[in-house]
């Protein structure tokens, strides 16, 4: 199995107050995620090399990008989204 090297390494950060998540990303984690977990996700943010604008972790969390997630940092392939 090969490993994927990140092109970014993103910093989440915590905000008092969640962002607007769209339906599709929380359709995706339904019942995978639940209670406090989810709600203090909803309140994590991280900025977009993709977008180039600040998401909610878990807009990015459902992105095809997406690596892995470790110690309050998340690993981007960075490639363009089609």
């Amino acid at each position: 199995m090969e490993s994927i090297e990140p092109k970014y390494t993103l910093e989440i950060k915590n905000t008092s107050k969640p962002l607007k998540v769209p339906k599709e990303s929380l359709k995706e984690l339904k019942g995978v995620i639940k209670g406090k977990l989810l709600t203090n996700m909803k309140k994590e943010v991280v900025d977009c090399p993709v977008k180039n604008k600040t998401v909610p972790f878990i807009e990015c969390f459902s992105c095809k990008n997406f690596l892995r997630r470790i110690k309050g940092k998340v690993d981007c392939q960075g490639l363009p989204l089609s």
